[in-house]
Formats: structure tokens, C-alpha cells, sequence
């Protein structure tokens, strides 16, 4: 895309970030301004403005016309998030992984510049935080999951503090690197909480790639290494987690097992975890932290009739369409889909809601299910990568024909390089639907 100008996109959560825009005259997209209390009807409306609601609206904004299918989306910036490991890592700036939201938006849909406030599926109804009311024949639930710093006592206020980072948020994942570069010895702790979250290997990742860090910069053998996780293992798919069970042994990071953070002592460098078997509370000193927020859904999507009894979106795992309301699907972090929740997983949902809602649209039974398919490029340090994929049992479903449990340095580009691509010239295009077609061809159609 040829560039002539500098747009400055000011974010709460960021003094100031740059991205190229197009050039003047040059829209990428359809705006509509409603005046507060306006009432507008499509045929499809889509509720999020993140990976899989750009990409559906890219899909049906093709096959609908113009005019036919709105995103309601507040944010002025897209993320592409997989990048913040390497954004705290010190290999990519945290500008690198975003572009201004106009940028992304597919022409031929409308943005409502709002968020979501009220959904009302008996009435076909979406309330917005402007005022406008949106009525649909279709509806897609895209809305991501929210964090929860503040859920852990000291939170968010420790991030003032040196040596406290976290990859989750852009407020705070270049803290991550800093407090990487400044540590000089003592105790790191790495963090992973008692809910679910976005991408469940992110937690680890940085932990590896710190332990490069200091390895590199002769600071390792000053550092004790530890990952405090809620969890009973270090990875759910068996065969991944028996491979870094043994990488943490011969790097010597410590993991500790069912270990809760429940609270920060910034001034003291305290972290206090709670046993989830025992009960106990353990204080662990630090002198770096990193720390992975507990997550949930959002609010406005608990407090709706399109929840389960947990807060998600509650659609049938195979066909992504709403267990009670047959006109509405939902996919990506906000879904009730007991998959890991990353961006792959979104690739692939998105391929079979499009052919799911499509069918619906032509008054046909959905026919195409989804098997649980997401991946985790496990970056174990700078230069080399595990790409774990698996399905809904949590086993192995593997892309390449080779043995993707070792660490290979052709992974590593493909996590560093080639996916942001594929991310921003695929996946939000419409034309990204996981690497299914690719297994199948490299396997030569054997098997998964």
C-alpha cells in the first residue's frame, strides 16, 4: 500500500503511536456516523472489531453488498496480538504490531464507531454506546474476552514499579522488555492464573525467551527461574508437555504447580501466591515479575441471554451457531468453544461460520464442523520455535510432515515472519482459513 502520511492515533493506553495511512482520498472503508438514538437495520451485523470480526466482514462483506453488513467497534487501533511475546521479548516494537482500525476495516462494510451495550436476540436487537439501536436478520458475536488485573490484589498499580511486565496488554507489554533488560540477577518469576486465557503458551514463551536474554547477556547464571502456574501441568496436550517438562529441567526454570497469584507487594518485590490443593499462601520475593492477568468474558455478554451459565457465548462447538438463537453465531475469545484461544483458532472458525451462516442464509442446515483445530507457536527462545497444533481431544494435528515437537529454527520465522503476514494480508481479508487444505496436502490426504 503506497504511504504519504503519518496518522497519529492517540490511545488511553499509550501516550502516542504512529501508523502509515493511506493516502488522501484513499478510503479503505464505509463509516457511518449515526446520531445518538438513530435506528439502523442490516442484514448481517458483526460485534467486534478484532481478528475474527474483521475477517467475517471481509467474507460477507463481499458476498452481501455494500450496505448490507455493519462491525460495531469502538477501538481506533487493531492489534495484532501473537506479537506481543516478541514485543516483551525485545524482537519486534509494539508500533510493528498495530495498524490504525480505518486501515483494516473491509470497504465493504460499515463501522459503527461504538461498542455494544445491550443485546437483545428475542427483538433481533443490538444496543449501542452512542444511542444507535441496530436491528438484524444475522448476527455475529466477536468481542474478545476481558482481562482482569484488578482481580489480583496490588493490580494494576504495580505496573509504576520496576521490574513488572505483562505480554496481555498494550499498556504494559513494553514493560516486559524493560524489566528483562534491567534485571541483574535474583529471582524471576513468570505467572499463569486460575481462568482461562488467550493463548495458554504465551505465559511460558516470554519466560523462555528471557532465559535466552540473560543467557546471551551473562546474566543467567545470577538468575533463579521460576513458572508459578494454576495449572497441573505445564502444557495440556501430552506430547508438548512432556517436551518442555524436559526443556525447563535442562534450563533449570523451576515450575511450580498450582500456583495462584492472588497479590503484588511492588515496594516489597512480593508475590503472593495461593496453593490451589492446599490452600496455603506462599510469598515468593522477586526482582522481575511477569504476570498473565486472570481473564473472563465481558460484561455486557454475562449480563445478555446469548450467555452460558459462565459468561461466553453459548454456540454448538461444531457448528459455531447459537444453541437458542438460530440466527446468531459467535466465534474467537468471547465463544463458549472449549478450544485454546488464539488467532489460528479464529482462522479456522471463521472458514466454517462462513460456510455455516452461508447455508443458514440459503435456508440450508449448517453442514460443516469445526474439530477444535488452534496452534501455539511456542517460541523457546530467539531463533527457535515448537509449532504445537492440536483439536478439540487435545491431540496432535500437526500441519507439517515432520516432527513439529522439536524446536526448529524454520518455525521460528514462521512465527516471527510469515504469520504477521499471513495475519494482516490473509486472515483479515477474508482469504485465511487455517492451514487444513495444507495438511491434508503435505500428508498427502492421510489421516488428519
Amino acid at each position: 500500500m503506497a504511504c504519504s502520511a503519518l496518522r497519529t492515533v492517540v490511545l488511553t493506553t499509550r501516550p502516542l503511536l504512529q501508523f502509515r495511512a493511506a493516502p488522501a482520498g484513499a478510503l479503505h472503508f464505509s463509516t457511518t456516523t449515526p446520531a445518538a438514538g438513530e435506528k439502523k437495520h442490516y442484514k448481517l451485523c458483526i460485534v467486534g472489531g478484532g481478528a475474527a470480526g474483521i475477517s467475517n466482514g471481509s467474507k460477507f462483506g463481499r458476498k452481501l453488498g455494500k450496505g448490507n453488513v455493519c462491525i460495531v467497534e469502538p477501538s481506533e487501533v487493531h492489534y495484532y496480538q501473537p506479537m506481543w511475546t516478541l514485543v516483551g521479548g525485545g524482537v519486534k516494537s509494539l508500533t510493528q504490531s498495530g495498524k490504525a482500525m480505518a486501515d483494516v476495516m473491509p470497504q465493504t462494510v460499515d463501522w459503527i464507531k461504538a461498542g455494544a451495550e445491550e443485546f437483545s436476540p428475542e427483538n433481533n436487537l443490538v444496543r449501542c454506546s452512542d444511542g444507535t439501536e441496530i436491528t438484524y436478520d444475522y448476527l455475529i458475536v466477536a468481542m474478545g474476552l476481558q482481562l482482569h488485573y484488578e482481580k489480583v490484589k496490588g493490580l494494576p498499580e504495580a505496573f509504576q514499579y520496576e521490574g513488572v511486565g505483562s505480554n496481555f496488554s498494550s499498556k504494559y507489554v513494553e514493560k516486559t522488555f524493560r524489566a528483562i533488560q534491567n534485571f541483574k540477577g535474583g529471582n524471576a518469576i513468570f505467572t499463569f492464573p486460575n481462568t482461562p486465557i488467550k493463548c495458554a503458551g504465551a505465559p511460558q514463551k516470554i519466560m523462555y525467551l528471557a532465559d535466552d536474554y540473560w543467557t546471551r547477556n551473562n546474566v543467567r547464571d545470577k538468575a533463579n527461574i521460576s513458572y508459578n502456574t494454576a495449572l497441573p501441568v505445564v502444557f495440556g496436550v501430552k506430547k508438548y508437555a512432556a517436551i518442555l517438562a524436559d526443556l525447563c529441567q535442562r534450563r533449570n526454570l523451576k515450575i511450580n504447580y498450582r500456583h495462584n497469584l492472588v497479590e503484588v507487594i511492588p515496594d516489597k518485590k512480593e508475590a503472593v501466591f495461593e496453593h490451589l490443593d492446599t490452600g496455603e499462601k506462599i510469598t515468593f520475593p522477586y526482582d522481575m515479575i511477569h504476570i498473565t492477568p486472570p481473564m473472563g468474558p465481558l460484561e455486557v455478554l454475562k449480563k445478555s441471554p446469548l450467555a452460558d451459565s459462565v459468561g461466553w457465548v453459548d454456540v454448538d462447538k461444531q457448528t459455531l451457531q447459537h444453541v437458542r438463537y438460530p440466527n446468531v453465531f459467535s466465534t474467537g475469545d468471547c465463544s463458549s468453544l472449549p478450544t485454546s484461544k488464539t488467532a489460528a483458532a479464529v482462522a479456522a472458525q471463521c472458514g466454517i461460520l462462513y460456510n455455516n451462516l452461508s447455508a443458514i442464509m440459503d435456508s440450508q442446515e449448517p453442514g460443516k464442523k469445526y474439530d477444535g483445530y488452534t496452534s501455539c507457536p511456542l517460541v523457546t527462545s530467539r531463533g527457535k520455535c515448537i509449532l504445537a497444533e492440536f483439536d478439540y481431544d487435545l491431540q496432535p494435528l500437526e500441519t507439517f510432515p515432520v516432527d513439529q515437537g522439536k524446536e526448529r529454527r524454520t518455525m521460528w520465522h514462521l512465527k516471527a515472519n510469515l504469520m504477521p503476514e499471513i495475519y494482516w494480508t490473509g486472515l483479515l481479508k477474508g482469504r485465511w482459513a487455517g492451514p487444513g487444505f495444507y495438511r491434508k496436502a503435505m500428508r498427502l490426504g492421510m489421516g488428519k
